[in-house]
């Protein structure tokens, strides 16, 4: 298991651009026929369903202090940094539409306001309600269509589909896959696809995938920390409907006054196997206990200058670390950045090279 999706998924406003958490089967109980962890998992690869609305919850005890009533700046093509790093706190509500693999929405319900991310062909839309911000991203006409089990990212919370998808892609010897327990997720039963790290250097104890048992769409993503019981973080489907939304809900037009940021993604040529410039980050070590480094460059632009970076992030020697029950993300002063599944001395020895 590569552990490069979990920075990505976890924490997005550093690496890329209330309740108490319930177990995965906490409505109702149900005895489905016995399926191999083979069968589970060919079950979600073939899964097929492109068009559904419903309602997620998103619970975070990852141990972030609490960042509401901190700011940070916004920087044109970025979504806010700080509303990226409040949807790793506490509980989140989002609306979710999607209708094919390229009509899309998901609107954020915060406590006085809404986030709305849409996706509407050649177009995409980012609008904050708070502060009446959009930004409108024009993409190319061959830009690669993502699956319908998949959300924008710009600052929208992720599907229990979408991190599934991250996960899955990963498998290797490294995680004992297991079925746990039938539970009813969103009304509608699904068996519990458990992955365990063989890894005990490792942060992650365990991710769980409710798996409706009809159509293979996951339902709820969760993860437990090492020698933790309750999940650190959680998304999971409370309402679901496999229909298709109705198009006016893609036709976005930012409302009269907001301030609307222009944003364009160029098409480039496709690189081929000799022409392919290196990737520009490494990983060193293997496994869940992998660790991610890249450059200074990849951050959100403004992120070292905003409040929410002091805010959420701790000095230690040679730098300052954002640390969370499932990853640790050291931020170098020479500008470098580390991230992984693992303690924060790991982190500290990779940079400096031990």
């Amino acid at each position: 298991m590569n552990s490069r999706w979990l920075p990505a998924a976890i924490i997005p406003a550093v690496i890329v651009g209330g309740a108490i958490l319930a177990p995965l089967g906490a409505t109702a109980a149900v005895d489905l026929p016995d399926v191999s962890p083979g069968e589970l998992l060919e079950l979600v690869a073939t899964s097929d369903v492109d068009a559904f609305s419903g309602t997620m919850e998103q619970k975070s005890a990852l141990g972030l202090p609490d960042l509401s009533g901190v700011s940070g700046p916004r920087t044109g093509s970025e979504p806010d940094i700080s509303s990226a790093l409040e949807l790793l706190t506490g509980s989140h509500t989002a609306r979710v539409f999607v209708n094919g693999p390229d009509l899309a929405r998901v609107q954020v319900f915060d406590q006085l306001a809404e986030r709305n991310v849409v996706r509407n062909g050649g177009e995409l839309w980012v609008y904050d309600s708070s502060d009446r911000t959009a930004t409108h991203v024009l993409l190319p006409a061959d830009y690669a269509e993502g699956a319908a089990k998949s959300m924008p990212d710009a600052g929208a919370a992720p599907t229990p589909g979408e991190l599934a998808d991250r996960v899955l892609a990963e498998l290797d010897p490294t995680t004992v896959v297991t079925v746990g327990t039938d539970a009813t997720v969103a009304g509608r039963p699904a068996y519990e696809l458990v992955l365990t790290p063989r890894d005990t250097q490792t942060l992650v104890g365990s991710v769980s995938i409710a798996v409706d048992s009809g159509t293979g769409l996951p339902l709820a993503f969760e993860i437990v920390a090492s020698g933790q019981d309750a999940p650190a973080f959680r998304v999971a489907f409370t309402q679901l409907t496999l229909e298709s939304p109705d198009d006016d809900l893609f036709a976005f037009a930012p409302p009269p006054g907001a301030t609307v940021t222009e944003y364009t993604v160029r098409a480039g040529p496709k690189p081929d196997a000799d022409t392919a410039e290196a990737p520009d980050h490494t990983v060193s070590g293997e496994g869940w206990s992998s660790i991610v480094e890249l450059p200074a460059a990849d951050l959100p632009a403004g992120l070292v200058e905003s409040p929410v970076y002091t805010a959420a992030t701790e000095p230690v020697d040679g730098g300052r670390l954002l640390s969370t029950a499932l990853v640790n993300v050291l931020l170098t002063d020479d500008g470098r950045v580390f991230a992984g599944a693992v303690s924060p001395e790991q982190l500290l020895d990779a940079a400096i090279g031990r």
